[in-house]
């Protein structure tokens, strides 16, 4: 079934793409969501106009994903654990945990976007980097600390 995404999404494509999914997909998921809509002569020609709605309001949300970004790149936070001998963490330190200590210094950021590789297991300055929007990533510094 051919639809026209309304929003973009990671896994199929950006606003405006007409995509072809499973019928499925498209009647329980994405049309009953509004991220998406049949792709009919009619509609196509209803998006077209909505379209310019749709790339006004993307590039609002870049512009202030732009400035997030200036923000969070001046911005250190520090996590303090329990070591052990050699400076090792008990536990690690996880994107939940990266995700609260911005919370304490003000950003609300979700922990899917905190682009952990691995979780952190030792003392020191790590460059954690964070999605803000679809190319933008800020690179912030995270301390980690004895308790």
């Amino acid at each position: 079934m051919k639809v026209i995404l309304r929003e973009s999404l990671s896994n199929l494509g950006q606003a405006g793409a007409v995509v072809n999914v499973s019928p499925g997909y498209a009647r329980n998921y994405l049309i009953p969501r509004q991220y998406a809509i049949p792709a009919t002569a009619a509609n196509m020609k209803v998006f077209e106009h909505e379209k310019k709605f749709l790339e006004a309001r993307r590039d609002k949300m870049y512009k202030e994903a732009e400035a997030m970004k200036v923000k969070l790149e001046k911005v250190s936070c520090s996590i303090s654990k329990k070591v052990g001998e050699q400076d090792k963490l008990f536990g690690s330190v996880t994107a939940q945990d990266v995700e609260k200590a911005f919370a304490a210094e003000g950003f609300q950021i979700d922990k899917k976007d905190i682009l952990l590789a691995e979780p952190i297991k030792a003392l020191g300055v790590y460059t954690v980097p964070i999605r803000l929007f679809e190319d933008v990533v800020a690179n912030t510094k995270v301390w980690v600390v004895r308790e």
